[in-house]
């Protein structure tokens, strides 16, 4: 096999596997009250136990990310995805038999973990892809992860009509699909020289990723587009009937169409944009282009004035990519399973902290001022921009963000 062939096997599998895992996640929300029910959970006891079944699969991932990107530094990229893909094949069927709650709980924390390989997914990406053709390619990886998370709830609730489990039976089928996939195309794309060893032992004993001049401004700055990010995810349905008197169906409508733009922007204009004025300013555009949008929700009246904002908040999705980008460019190959686990791990604390505090904020000023949160959302942007620029200042490498050179 060609090495041309080779990585385009590998980016198809890692793209597909990214797919599975975010529709893994979403496939049970529509379908977890029915399961607590079958499994004998009361009725007054069921909010309960889905906020804890969600923040408990959130909780792994955020524990096991970093734990499985530096495994894949360590025994390479392929034997990770196979054996968290076995285990997560595993764990469907379970899911498709139990009606234990116990069962249920220690299957959704081993999804937890085995959904985690979004860090190792990012690692393939940055190895086989060139630094200034990353953001187009971590732009793609976002989409399929957007696609996962639109078509896993509606493949959840379809299928959940018929029976609570067969979604869990469908999953293990597609996952297992995957994990024959990946054994047969993916190869290992960890860095492989004579001089690694040397290159490992070197690393070892020096300090870790805080060391890389600028990081720490730019991990921060990550953190903080994933946690505004979660502002419409968790509040969205309530804003929305509430200022807008919407019904459920054209609530849905509206988050299909947002998750579709935002799939789109990220697949098709991301690239397009960083080859054109480079990382740095592309997250800067992103940051303000959602901004805006947000701030267009704190004043949006009618479901026309909606339009341009969702077009606002789709376009802000370039932000992140480019953003993955300038941290996969700082850190050596040595380290990228590392840095992705822990841009994972970021990525599940502020879904498990988010959704609280934008619903907290909505819940305490909705009757007077119900588009608080989306000022509150969007001033956290000013403290992001001022991080980038730090960031990307802060390295020799790169230079000033202004400068528009990605290398």
């Amino acid at each position: 096999m060609s090495s041309l062939t080779s990585a385009r096997g590998s980016l198809a599998t890692v793209l597909i596997t990214a797919s599975l895992d975010a529709a893994g996640m979403g496939l049970v929300m529509p379908i977890l009250p029915a399961l607590l029910h079958e499994a004998g959970v009361t009725a007054d006891a069921v909010p309960l136990n889905v906020g804890v079944l969600i923040a408990l699969y959130a909780v792994m991932q955020f524990i096991f990310a970093p734990v499985l990107g530096t495994l894949s530094d360590r025994f390479g990229r392929r034997r990770v995805l196979l054996v968290s893909l076995a285990g997560a094949t595993v764990d469907y069927l379970v899911l498709a038999t139990t009606s234990a709650l116990s069962v249920f709980y220690i299957a959704r924390a081993v999804a937890g973990i085995t959904g985690a390989t979004n860090a190792v997914t990012a690692t393939v990406i940055a190895d086989i892809t060139p630094p200034h053709q990353r953001a187009k390619r971590f732009g793609l990886l976002s989409a399929c992860y957007g696609g996962g998370m639109i078509a896993g709830p509606a493949m959840g609730g379809l299928f959940g009509a018929i029976s609570p489990h067969l979604p869990f039976l469908l999953a293990a089928l597609l996952s297992a699909s995957n994990l024959a996939l990946t054994f047969i195309l993916l190869r290992e794309t960890r860095p492989d020289s004579p001089a690694r060893s040397a290159s490992l032992a070197q690393h070892r004993g020096r300090p870790g990723l805080s060391a890389v001049p600028g990081i720490t401004f730019l991990l921060v700055a990550f953190g903080l587009v994933q946690f505004i990010g979660q502002a419409p995810g968790a509040t969205w349905v309530l804003f929305t009937e509430h200022r807008l008197d919407w019904s459920p169906v054209e609530v849905g409508i509206s988050l299909s169409v947002f998750g579709i733009v935002q799939v789109l922007v990220q697949a098709l204009l991301t690239g397009r944009i960083v080859e054109w004025i480079g990382e740095a300013k592309t997250v800067i555009i992103g940051c303000v282009t959602d901004a805006l949008g947000l701030v267009g929700l704190a004043i949006v009246t009618d479901a026309f004035s909606m339009a341009p904002i969702l077009a606002a908040l789709g376009i802000g999705g370039i932000g992140l990519p480019a953003l993955q980008t300038l941290l996969s460019q700082r850190v050596d190959e040595q380290r990228q399973g590392r840095l992705q686990g822990v841009l994972a791990s970021i990525n599940s604390v502020t879904s498990i902290f988010g959704p609280v505090a934008f619903t907290t904020i909505f819940a305490l000023t909705y009757i007077n001022a119900d588009g608080f949160l989306w000022l509150c959302a969007a001033a956290l942007y000013v403290p992001c921009v001022i991080l980038i620029m730090r960031g990307t200042a802060a390295s020799p490498k790169f230079g000033s963000w202004a400068s528009g050179d990605s290398m």
